[in-house]
């Protein structure tokens, strides 16, 4: 696993270009840039629909991230198939799956419980997905480059989310939301035809048959490991809390969600450059905890109701906070032994994803009783507290690997 993550001017993949030379790499990179694109549009496609539909903050905030609810049942179940002997073929079955859902959202006249539907179906197949896309990456890219590699997914997940909310809004102006989905169905079937034309298979070397006895074997391993709880919990809670404001923007001023949307990825896409290729590894574990602190402060200033011009630069510099994944994943990568690192990462993954969902029903919910910025106010200084809280048990994850199937 990388255990050296820092830059080296010495090795030819240690630069985005270098990376991006890497014929499977960019292939993988595109496809996951397109597939982002296409749940950027979708989801705010789908969460105007509803809001339209029913004017509820808590079935509007469930709409654009429920998916996320269902990715948890990925990375209960079915999760050791991201270790799988046949990756490239497991990933382009989860990317017809993927295409099938979107396709079907396009459909008008889809009752809404049918969509809501979808949405858990695919949330299911998308954390396989993200287990599967994962492990590839760490086998088509060297050790050294694997943190510089996961930084540029992230810079490329906030750019195209900038891209996807401001495209989204400009086209729901002249355009129905069955519309945008078909845009985004076009989307995800090129990013499916990209990952057959660029990866190639190759073995993840798996020890034992997938299934749901080795992923329960697996995870029984991670969450027994207190050095892994301890950054899985603070990859997950604090980031799905944020989050989960970011699902009140479209309650709290309708006129200037895309606006808030973009600001977030925007500054989330500083974040991941800043970190992730102009500091080495230590300097990124040095400032984790006050990413982490970044990533929620400046939403306390919704407490205040402030003008939309604050509001929005609150959100710019908080949405750089979200770049305290990487050093946390990378803690959590040189613990995680070798057969099992595509399913470890797609529990990261998942369980983010989760917490996400998790982080819009319960923003959703205190908005429905409360206003929506005393809800963002009250999810913000939660994650404040946890951060602070679980700060000792970070410092004390220790890189001792724990072998597979074993607590």
């Amino acid at each position: 696993m990388p255990t050296d993550t820092s830059t080296s001017h010495t090795h030819p993949t240690t630069t985005y270009r270098g990376l991006l030379r890497n014929r499977e790499f960019a292939g993988l990179y595109s496809s996951f840039t397109l597939t982002v694109a296409a749940s950027t549009l979708s989801g705010f496609a789908l969460g105007t629909l509803v809001d339209h539909r029913t004017r509820s903050p808590f079935l509007t905030a469930v709409a654009m991230y429920g998916a996320t609810f269902a990715t948890v049942l990925g990375a209960l179940t079915l999760m050791s198939v991201a270790d799988g002997d046949r990756p490239r073929r497991t990933l382009l079955t989860l990317q017809c799956v993927s295409l099938v859902g979107v396709a079907t959202q396009a459909v008008p006249g889809l009752p809404l419980l049918a969509r809501f539907g979808l949405l858990l179906v695919l949330g299911f197949f998308q954390s396989l997905g993200t287990g599967t896309r994962m492990g590839l990456l760490a086998e088509v890219v060297p050790n050294s480059a694997y943190a510089l590699a996961r930084s540029l997914m992230n810079i490329t997940s906030g750019g195209m989310a900038i891209l996807g909310y401001t495209i989204g809004a400009v086209l729901l102006r002249y355009l129905s939301p069955q519309e945008v989905f078909a845009i985004a169905t076009a989307l995800t079937a090129s990013a499916l035809l990209i990952v057959a034309a660029t990866v190639r298979e190759r073995s993840i070397r798996p020890t034992r048959r997938p299934g749901l006895r080795q992923t329960w074997t697996t995870n029984i391993a991670l969450f027994s490991h207190p050095g892994q709880r301890a950054l899985l919990l603070n990859l997950w809670v604090p980031n799905g809390l944020i989050v989960g404001c970011e699902a009140l923007f479209i309650s709290y001023a309708p006129e200037h969600a895309g606006a808030f949307l973009a600001a977030g990825s925007a500054g989330m896409l500083l974040g991941d450059l800043t970190v992730g290729r102009l500091l080495g590894a230590e300097q990124r574990r040095r400032y984790a905890f006050a990413l982490r602190l970044l990533l929620a402060v400046p939403y306390l200033l919704f407490a205040l109701n402030p003008p939309v011009l604050v509001a929005v630069v609150a959100v710019f510099i908080a949405g750089a906070g979200f770049a305290a994944t990487l050093p946390l994943q990378e803690q959590l990568l040189a613990l995680t032994p070798d057969p099992v690192r595509g399913q470890v990462q797609g529990v990261e993954s998942a369980g983010r994803i989760t917490w996400q969902g998790l982080g819009a029903a319960i923003a959703g919910g205190v908005a429905q009783y409360f206003t929506p910025g005393t809800a963002i106010t009250a999810m913000a200084a939660t994650s404040v507290a946890i951060t602070v809280f679980t700060r000792p048990l970070v410092a004390r994850a220790r890189a001792v690997r724990v072998e597979p199937g074993k607590a």
